[in-house]
């Protein structure tokens, strides 16, 4: 079987379990204790007005009516209007609107456990019992030990204490007066990504003025980043001490097997071995660590979107779950269903590319 056929053929397989997730998604909305009609008008209303915003929102339909609306709807992305959250406004627009502040949390919080966890626990694989060793080891096991929705209390409540924690990065002792590089921002803040345009009309703009890929502007740029990695070491702490420990573990089985012996034995290179054979097998075991990543994405975002104030995907689905918006609800979890399988079937995918001895049958 070929690449691409392996590919199609997890396609094919994904969409049961689409439909699946998506089927509990309508049972848990639809039979669950969630009254849109009561979120809208309220516990007190009369039964005729009742009735009425019922039968406008077709809940008086039969069961298996609703659900075929529900699957259509989500299958031609016509997810269905906010009940509660913003009336008469399309749940694709509330999502595009708030799910950029998410992506750029997801990033530098996928960053960071990528290029200090894995790397860190690939060096104090190749150095064990040694003083780099035990304190790549020691801090893994503390990262990975500290709660997310903790370590976001104790980070918050640190950082608030400042008018601006740009004196947190140099313990107080340093007037920087760079101000291009340590711009001045608040910690509960969403960060400023104007350089996005939520209507995907325009690639970058600014102050609403279009402009091109050279020029940038570097202080909203780092205002950005700054507001936002709080909330992504946060995010990516816990990921980051497992992937320095599983990386660290994942070298030292592969530094002692029997193929880099013989590399070993033919005269081949420490550093040859190393990047040809230790670091490439050391890959496998954390490919679904690292696409695991998307997990952690979707669950942490909710608590700490709340905590930093970033109001993305997370903040949205909660609001939306706490008063009773149906067709919101609804669609993020649909989104977040094909974010989930997706990234299942990239790291079978992945798989093959870094290990050849996995087949495609």
């Amino acid at each position: 079987m070929s690449r691409w056929g392996y590919f199609a053929r997890r396609l094919l397989l994904a969409i049961p379990v689409v439909l699946f997730g998506t089927t509990i998604t309508f049972m848990i909305l639809r039979l669950g204790p969630l009254d849109p009609v009561a979120a809208i008008l309220g516990q007190q209303v009369p039964p005729s007005q009742y009735e009425r915003v019922e039968a406008m929102l077709g809940l008086d339909q039969p069961l298996w009516e609703q659900y075929w609306d529900y699957m259509f709807g989500l299958l031609t992305f016509d997810l269905g209007n906010s009940y509660v959250i913003q009336q008469d406004t399309k749940a694709m627009t509330l999502i595009v609107q708030h799910a950029p502040r998410t992506l750029w949390l997801g990033f530098w919080s996928v960053l960071i456990p990528l290029f200090i966890g894995i790397p860190l626990g690939f060096y104090a694989g190749l150095n064990p019992n040694t003083l780099s060793d035990y304190f790549a080891s020691f801090g893994g096991i503390v990262w990975r030990a500290m709660p997310n929705f903790w370590l976001g209390v104790i980070l918050l409540s640190v950082l608030s204490q400042s008018q601006d924690y740009t004196s947190m990065l140099t313990l107080g002792l340093v007037e920087v007066e760079w101000q291009t590089l340590f711009v001045e921002t608040k910690v509960t803040t969403p960060p400023p990504l104007d350089f996005y345009d939520p209507n995907g009309m325009e690639l970058f703009s600014i102050g609403g003025t279009t402009i091109s890929l050279f020029e940038f502007d570097t202080t909203m740029f780092l205002q950005a980043v700054k507001m936002v990695l709080p909330p992504a070491i946060v995010l990516g702490s816990a990921s980051m001490g497992n992937e320095m420990r599983l990386g660290r573990t994942a070298v030292l089985e592969t530094i002692n097997s029997n193929y880099v012996e013989t590399a070993r034995a033919k005269g081949l290179s420490r550093q040859k071995i190393v990047w040809k054979h230790v670091f490439r097998n050391a890959l496998i075991p954390l490919v679904p660590i690292i696409l695991n990543e998307a997990f952690l994405l979707i669950g942490g975002s909710v608590i700490l979107e709340q905590i930093f104030a970033i109001n993305g995907i997370g903040y949205l689905f909660l609001q939306a779950a706490i008063q009773g918006d149906m067709p919101l609800v609804g669609s993020l979890m649909y989104i977040f269903i094909l974010v989930l399988v997706f990234m299942n079937i990239m790291q079978d995918f992945l798989y093959t590319l870094i290990d050849p001895r996995v087949g495609y049958e």
